[in-house]
């Protein structure tokens, strides 16, 4: 007999758990979809022999997405939290989501089709929002509250604050058409 995690998040989905599964597998490694099972009678949103539930892993943490009907929906309390190495990672996690359905918010967070949230982070970004020095910190936070995909070389450069445009976060400050300050 198989044994069970002694604690799995459990996502609603309408009807299409297998479906979103399937996705986060293909999508994300050291994810899979571990079991489907079937509905052993009829239920509010569906009939017998429909998927009711899948078991799957994303990213190492096991999930089992039951296919409840559509009187629940995700919303932004819930996320994955998706730690990225560099802007390869970062740009292939969030084309994945947002191309296949999924829209854009602000801050590195994104949705897939499903209405699950995702918060896409490159961990140059927690390393520069929590820098020791609050200036570089506040440099780098304020740049990020301005994009929806992380830029990690734009939060670099706000970190270090060397070059930087205040106004558009351009890493060339010269070459930007933002107004100049009077010295």
């Amino acid at each position: 007999m198989a044994t069970h995690a002694k604690n799995t998040i459990c996502l609603w989905y309408d009807r299409d758990a297998e479906q979103a599964a399937r996705f986060y597998a293909a999508t994300f490694p050291d994810s899979s979809v571990d079991a489907v099972h079937l509905a052993p009678g009829d239920y509010p949103a569906g009939k017998q022999g429909d998927v009711l539930t899948v078991e799957f892993t994303v990213m190492g943490i096991p999930c089992l997405g039951l296919n409840g009907g559509p009187g629940v929906t995700h919303n932004w309390a819930f996320s994955f939290q998706i730690a990225t190495a560099d802007q390869e990672e970062t740009d292939r996690y969030w084309n994945a989501i947002v191309g296949n359905g999924g829209e854009e918010s602000n801050c590195g967070w994104c949705r897939d089709k499903w209405g699950l949230s995702w918060q896409i982070t490159p961990v140059a970004l927690i390393q520069a929002i929590s820098d020791p020095d609050p200036a570089a910190a506040k440099r780098a936070f304020d740049a990020m509250m301005q994009m929806k995909k992380i830029d990690i070389a734009t939060i670099e450069a706000a970190r270090r604050g060397s070059g930087v445009c205040k106004e558009c976060l351009n890493e060339d400050f010269d070459s930007c058409a933002c107004p100049k300050p009077e010295n």
